[in-house]
């Protein structure tokens, strides 16, 4: 199973951001996915997740903001992230799993400027 994110970097606040999260090696219509984030000295928080039959969820700091989809297709998970604040400044990680994420990415960093 490989998980690989890309598309973090430095944007302004108010700015936006698309992370992707290429995905091999699973069933992955099968599966649930997740992007979860960490700062130093942090536990990793959940940002949004998507199971197989597309139920969303969000962590409450993000909604309204962000948006997680898949593509079935392309083995693909996306996080669309607008109105970015400084602190959404964190590495964002691409998790999954089948009702528990097992696998993950080695995580992609987002910095926020104010």
């Amino acid at each position: 199973v490989q998980l690989v994110e890309s598309g973090g970097g430095l944007e302004e606040a108010g700015g936006s951001l698309r992370l992707s999260c290429t995905v091999s090696g699973v069933i992955f219509r099968t599966f649930w996915f997740a992007w979860y984030r960490q700062t130093p000295g942090k536990q990793r928080e959940m940002v949004a997740s998507i199971t197989d039959t597309f139920n969303i969820n969000y962590a409450d700091s993000v909604k309204g903001r962000f948006t997680i989809s898949r593509d079935n297709a392309k083995s693909m998970v996306y996080l669309q992230m607008n109105s970015l604040k400084p602190e959404d400044t964190a590495v964002y990680y691409c998790g999954a799993g089948q009702y528990a994420y097992r696998y993950w990415g080695q995580g992609t960093q987002v910095t926020v400027s104010s």
